[in-house]
């Protein structure tokens, strides 16, 4: 694991160089994104950087400096040989008061890089019943106000899944902790539309666009409980690709069914194609 911070390339990941008062800390003033390395490479970064600045503008922090969060990139990724992995870039207002008033110093950019294991090709996943406001100030942004995430993700381990997922504040449908999901219904690939409230993720975005020639894809929102009786469920992300889904909640499902099987063919094919889509 290397890590760098304002321009600076880190001797330890450990090594103090943020400070105590950053409003990161303080009160979780910032974004972030997490880039997938393949082969000593990052993929889709050119995607990631452009909603590391949409969320930071929606947010109201400023425009990170992407030039410097790509010298960032390479430095810690420099000497490694990672051929799975992820970077971590977190944006945040920079120093600040202890409390929610924003400073007006300079933002703080860091980029942390890190071999990482791939996650199994099939995983389980319960559903909580906190609701993703899609109507909130955050909404579509991907901050570091992770809390509620943090929470949910050790109710779901407790239950012995990967993933936990919301409804939004509507009972509907809307997204993982840190992936978007998709289920089968009559050969047909559905994902909740961006207006039920999940984050407009790259791999989602990437396996609509893929996906589109081959399978009948539709953007379309329900109730949660549709993963009751769903014939497949998928959950698509960074590390997790096109992940299928074997059990939600005490429900077994055949994982992976065929429409994902297909997905995953079609995702490798076309992830083979160009390291940054």
């Amino acid at each position: 694991m290397r890590a760098w911070v304002n321009g600076r390339l880190l001797q330890s990941p450990d090594e103090l160089s943020i400070s105590a008062l950053d409003h990161g800390m303080i009160v979780g003033d910032g974004v972030f994104e997490t880039v997938q390395i393949s082969n000593d490479r990052p993929f889709a970064l050119t995607r990631h950087l452009d909603r590391l600045v949409r969320s930071a503008t929606g947010l109201g922090i400023g425009t990170p400096d992407v030039g410097a969060i790509r010298e960032g990139i390479a430095a810690t990724m420099d000497g490694q040989q990672i051929s799975f992995g992820r970077i971590r870039v977190t944006v945040t207002s920079g120093p600040g008061p202890l409390g929610s008033p924003r400073g007006s110093g300079a933002m703080t950019h860091t980029v942390v890089s890190e071999p990482s294991k791939r996650p199994p090709s099939v995983a389980q996943v319960v559903t909580v019943p906190w609701p993703r406001n899609e109507r909130g100030a955050l909404s579509g942004l991907k901050t570091t106000s992770y809390a509620e995430n943090a929470l949910m993700i050790e109710h779901a381990t407790a239950r012995g899944a990967s993933e936990a997922i919301l409804p939004n504040t509507r009972g509907q449908l809307c997204e993982g902790t840190g992936s978007n999901i998709m289920y089968v219904v009559d050969g047909r690939l559905i994902t909740p539309t961006l207006e039920a409230g999940p984050l407009a993720g790259v791999t989602r975005a990437l396996v609509l666009e893929w996906c589109a020639g081959e399978i009948d894809v539709v953007e379309q929102d329900a109730p949660i409980e549709v993963l009751q009786t769903a014939d497949e469920v998928i959950l698509v992300g960074t590390t997790r690709d096109v992940q299928a889904i074997s059990r939600v909640d005490d429900r077994e499902i055949e994982a992976p069914g065929p429409v994902t099987q297909l997905a995953q063919q079609i995702w490798a094919r076309e992830a083979a194609r160009g390291i940054d889509p």
